[in-house]
């Protein structure tokens, strides 16, 4: 039996957010969608995070030691009663029809997994672009199909274990490597349902890692190709 309107979790993943958590948060709860449930998870904040999170009516809030957005977002799938699941970071915003038009898609397709969104940048202020941030081939868009506009069917990312704690840069595109593995058909929804705020502060703004961790990824998903390989020889 389908749900024509499953439950969808929003897991919101903060550590020291306060500067822009309340607009956040204010675009989250105009959302034109029911029914949606918002997991909070603060990742040791010291700063007014929590009082902000708290002041929205029935956030589910819950405080962890400091342990990377990787390990939050994972605290927050766990406590996921959503058949969908879906993330916001603390300073982006979302249109009202966001969760709706992915949910919608879900719904209608079944042998989809998980569905992303484009993206619009906006840069503060006197904010210049990092030099890393070119225009994507396909919409022309500006760093291209942003991975945390997905929204995901709750079941299949817990099959994949979620994220990996042990990334802290890219390890949403390390979950994608292992969705795309275990033949999770992705697909985009060709309309802006994220809108993201490069401030200068943004966790891996300027400093990226020479070396980009989804060569790490790949070579993974490479030696569990190898192993599995490996383990059907033996069984012949």
């Amino acid at each position: 039996m389908t749900v024509s309107n499953p439950l969808v979790t929003v897991v919101v993943a903060v550590h020291n957010g306060e500067r822009y958590l309340r607009s956040a948060l204010e675009s989250l709860y105009a959302q034109d969608y029911e029914p949606f449930e918002v997991v909070f998870v603060d990742d040791g904040s010291t700063d007014g995070s929590a009082a902000i999170a708290q002041a929205f009516p029935g956030i589910r809030y819950v405080r962890q030691e400091n342990q990377g957005l990787a390990a939050a977002r994972n605290t927050g799938l766990s406590l996921a009663r959503g058949e969908l699941l879906a993330y916001l970071d603390d300073d982006d915003l979302i249109p009202p029809h966001k969760l709706r038009r992915q949910a919608e898609y879900l719904v209608a397709n079944p042998d989809v997994g998980c569905v992303l969104g484009r993206q619009e940048i906006r840069l503060e202020p006197g904010v210049d672009p990092p030099a890393w941030l070119t225009r994507d081939p396909v919409f022309g868009d500006l760093d291209g199909i942003p991975l945390v506009s997905a929204m995901i069917r709750t079941e299949l990312l817990r099959d994949v274990g979620g994220f990996d704690p042990s990334y802290r840069f890219a390890e949403d595109r390390d979950l994608f490597v292992r969705l795309r593995e275990r033949g999770v058909r992705i697909e985009v929804i060709p309309e802006v349902l994220l809108f993201r705020r490069f401030h200068g502060e943004n966790m891996n703004f300027r400093s990226r890692p020479q070396k980009h961790p989804l060569l790490r990824s790949l070579k993974a998903k490479i030696d569990r190709e190898h192993a599995a390989s490996d383990d059907e020889r033996m069984a012949q």
